[in-house]
């Protein structure tokens, strides 16, 4: 017999926050509120003093199985799983709900230059996969399985977010999770384009190794983006379930 925890997954969903995981997935099911018609949610998973890898890229595993299947919950109650070119090239991640009940997202790949090689698992069939290119470099309609979406590029040359979520909420693409890696969720806070973050805190110090966030240096301690939050044991891990609103960092300059 199932219990509390698969009643309530099973709730959520059906679209009903019900049980011991609404008070942490509730938010994924409120009415997208940005004007973009989106509900943007990030995530990441760091050591306990802010690495998300090591200097050489290995990331694998920094959270414990319960943060997995969160992560996994988080593709399921999402129409949009979102990653970058790097996680995808590192990871070679095949984004689906394996571990868990609930549809596959669609999965949306950012790769400005239409770099990455389609032998990688998300362009080998499997649930529908969006390849988000620069317009001025796509190349064809399809990279292996996937669709081509050329996007316009913004002022620093990278891919227009606001234009990204446009074009998917267009396709009726409205909830959002953007998975990884650091530099990609933290283009996307400094766009001010994050409803919810979710960070997940390991027991494990690296002492070096690449920050969770890459955003403009602060010089003062009011320069950093204060959020309320919410926190869950995932043990041996806990996660921090934060609003952020669409707030930009303070030191971002517009």
């Amino acid at each position: 017999m199932s219990g509390p925890e698969d009643q309530s997954w099973a709730a959520l969903l059906a679209g009903r926050a019900e049980g011991p995981l609404a008070g942490l997935f509730a938010p994924c099911l409120a009415p997208p509120p940005g004007p973009d018609g989106c509900l943007v949610i990030g995530r990441l998973a760091q050591t306990l003093d802010g690495r998300i890898a090591t200097r050489n890229g290995s990331s694998q595993w920094i959270g414990g199985p319960a943060d997995l299947v969160h992560t996994h919950r988080l593709r399921a109650l999402c129409d949009v799983v979102l990653v970058g070119a790097a996680t995808v090239a590192a990871d070679d991640p095949q984004l689906t709900t394996r571990l868990v009940p609930g549809p596959d997202p669609v999965r949306v790949i950012l790769d400005t230059r239409q770099e990455l090689p389609p032998e990688r698992r998300v362009f080998q069939g499997g649930p529908r996969t969006i390849l988000a290119v620069a317009a001025d470099a796509a190349r064809g309609t399809r990279h292996g399985s996937a669709e081509i979406l050329p996007i316009p590029r913004c002022g620093e040359g990278r891919l227009d977010l606001p234009a990204l979520l446009a074009a998917l909420a267009a396709q009726g693409l409205r909830r959002i999770f953007v998975e990884g890696g650091g530099v990609t969720v933290s283009r996307f806070l400094i766009a001010g384009l994050l409803d919810r973050l979710h960070v997940t805190v390991a027991p494990i110090i690296l002492g070096s190794g690449r920050p969770a966030f890459a955003l403009p240096e602060a010089l003062r301690i009011s320069d950093g983006l204060k959020l309320s939050w919410t926190c869950h044991d995932i043990a041996p891990d806990v996660l921090f379930d934060m609003a952020v609103n669409r707030a930009r960092p303070p030191m971002v300059c517009l």
